[in-house]
């Protein structure tokens, strides 16, 4: 989703893709297949590019560092995306920087985990430092689950992986009114602009809808919440977007708790597209780049993002005449992905007033719907 605006701006993209069919190579021209994790392969495709930067948090910050010594640029560096990579160390730079944490332990076996359970309360959230997302990684676990063979499995994985220190995130299960995200950029020369504060709604751990500005949040939960982000964005030195995903905690605190940071442009970042003069995909290419950051103000009072996941309909543009004409106010946006099961291939905006929000997410529920689940004929 880079590309477009990429263009408009004269910036040539080029892309590692993982596979030829990867859905970016078929919108950036050029765009070679490899390995990302091979820093051989990194280094043949880091040549003759102004900046290196990510679309996920998954490469090795050793070949991070390897390609800032060749003198790469690359955003966000290594020292910031660790942070993002390694929820352990997250814990501990919010711990640093005395913004708000639920109660936590990096935990090397089940006797750790029990302590830290007899603590903090059951049951306890136990998380993989690395690798999970969209609730993958993660197990709720009662004190009599403490010795299962599922949680002695997941202590084994740590020892294989060589995770810090061997170590699983235990955390308390929080008590929230609902989840927030605080979206912010930054340039490498320290300037940063945020976008108002978002509502996230979970369904099965998945981003399904965002809501901005969020509907009744307190103006200084929302200027808190801001001020944290821009505070973990500017003291990690953070560069390009950085979305910061909250615990609303009515009455702990600051009436928040971070939850996870992603340093790329986020699912809950997708609202930009339509209802913010400035996108989140324009904004990072103008962060890394150190450009001048765009405004970050909305062009309507509200938007709302519903995604859409793979369901019955193998043939996404098949249901856009219906849907486009039942729903002209809904901006489709699909990923050019392959159609499975539960896999996320689009979302849709819709702009209006704050008065007709439940109006508004109406709209995109029956849009992302009706692309969703359109009616295919049947094969013979």
């Amino acid at each position: 989703m880079m590309a477009p605006v990429a263009s408009e701006l004269g910036i040539e993209l080029r892309v590692l893709a993982e596979s030829p069919g990867a859905c970016a190579a078929a919108v950036v021209p050029t765009s070679p297949v490899g390995d990302y994790t091979d820093l051989t392969t990194l280094r043949d495709f880091a040549e003759g590019v102004d900046v290196v930067t990510f679309d996920h948090e998954h490469v090795p910050t050793e070949h991070l560092r390897a390609l800032l010594a060749d003198g790469v640029s690359v955003h966000p560096g290594p020292n910031a995306l660790i942070h993002a990579q390694d929820k352990i160390e997250m814990r501990r730079a919010v711990d640093r920087l005395g913004l708000p944490n639920p109660r936590w332990a990096a935990v090397t076996s089940p006797e750790e985990l029990r302590e830290f359970g007899e603590s903090a309360g059951w049951p306890v959230v136990l998380k993989t430092p690395r690798g999970g997302y969209d609730g993958k990684g993660v197990m709720l676990v009662e004190s009599h689950e403490v010795d299962s063979d599922e949680v002695a499995s997941w202590f084994q994985r740590a020892v294989d992986a060589g995770w810090n220190e061997a170590a699983l995130l235990a955390e308390e299960k929080v008590d929230f009114s609902r989840e927030l995200s605080a979206l912010v950029a930054r340039r490498p020369s320290g300037h940063i602009r945020a976008w108002d504060v978002a509502e996230s709604i979970q369904v099965n751990s998945v981003c399904d809808e965002v809501i901005v500005p969020a509907p009744n949040l307190s103006e200084d939960i929302s200027a808190a919440a801001t001020d944290a982000a821009k505070r973990l964005a500017d003291e990690l030195g953070v560069t390009g977007v950085m979305a910061a995903e909250l615990f609303e905690t009515p009455g702990r605190g600051q009436g928040f708790l971070v939850n996870e940071l992603a340093m790329r442009p986020h699912n809950s970042g997708h609202w930009t597209q339509d209802g913010s003069v400035t996108s989140q995909f324009e904004q990072h290419l103008r962060a890394v780049l150190d450009l001048p950051l765009g405004s970050t103000e909305r062009v309507a009072p509200a938007t709302v993002m519903k995604n859409f996941l793979g369901g019955s309909n193998p043939n996404l543009f098949a249901a856009y005449p219906s849907v486009m004409s039942e729903y002209p106010r809904a901006k489709i946006h699909t990923y050019g992905k392959s159609v499975r099961p539960d896999r996320k291939v689009g979302h849709v905006n819709v702009t209006g007033d704050i008065a007709d929000v439940e109006e508004l997410r109406a709209i995109a529920r029956g849009a992302a719907d009706g692309i969703r689940d359109y009616p295919t004929p049947e094969l013979d």
